[in-house]
């Protein structure tokens, strides 16, 4: 009932200023200004001040420097934290230790001493000795985990030195000349 009542037309009596009057006549609704939206504001910006205009210049002079932070943070970020998940693990790992963790942790660092007790005199046995008897404690009391440790070693200071073979005997031997090989091939059939 509403709607309808908009669209049909409405006599409006009004008084006219000059006290003459004036024929009524039928006129839309929308056609009073009473009944009329204003057109809409129009937003005017406003000036920037000079605090504004200062931390635009600062942006601008610091952009480079902020951009290449945030690309160090974003190298850096999974660095950190794989080093804060390793160090809640190891917290973990020795608040509840396994069985005899503990005294062979002591032997493991006791051999290490012993290596360097024994190790003084040159550099070379300095660090050889500490480390080859640490070493050879572990694999004492982790065979398994020593194993596999050497079994990978192993494979790869194998091809390794394959590599090195074949890059000296490519150096070292002279090559063979073509001609020189296809006289002899020639000569020898009859």
């Amino acid at each position: 009932m509403p709607a309808a009542l908009s669209l049909t037309p409405t006599t409006v009596f009004a008084a006219a200023g000059d006290g003459q009057d004036e024929p009524t006549t039928s006129i839309h609704r929308d056609e009073l200004s009473l009944y009329t939206a204003p057109p809409p504001p129009k937003y005017v910006e406003p000036e920037a001040g000079q605090l504004e205009e200062s931390v635009a210049t600062l942006r601008k002079v610091m952009e480079p420097y902020t951009d290449w932070c945030q690309g160090t943070y974003g190298k850096i970020k999974p660095k950190v934290q794989s080093v804060v998940r390793f160090g809640n693990d190891t917290y973990n790992f020795l608040k509840s230790p396994p069985k005899d963790f503990y005294p062979r942790a002591g032997v493991i660092a006791f051999t290490g001493v012993l290596g360097l007790f024994l190790g003084r005199g040159s550099r070379i046995k300095k660090l050889i000795y500490p480390t080859g008897m640490m070493t050879l404690t572990t694999s004492l009391y982790y065979p398994e985990q020593a194993a596999a440790i050497a079994k990978s070693t192993g494979d790869s200071v194998y091809e390794r030195a394959v590599q090195t073979y074949a890059a000296l005997e490519k150096t070292l031997k002279p090559e063979k000349n073509p001609e020189k090989v296809e006289e002899k091939d020639s000569e020898s059939k009859p």
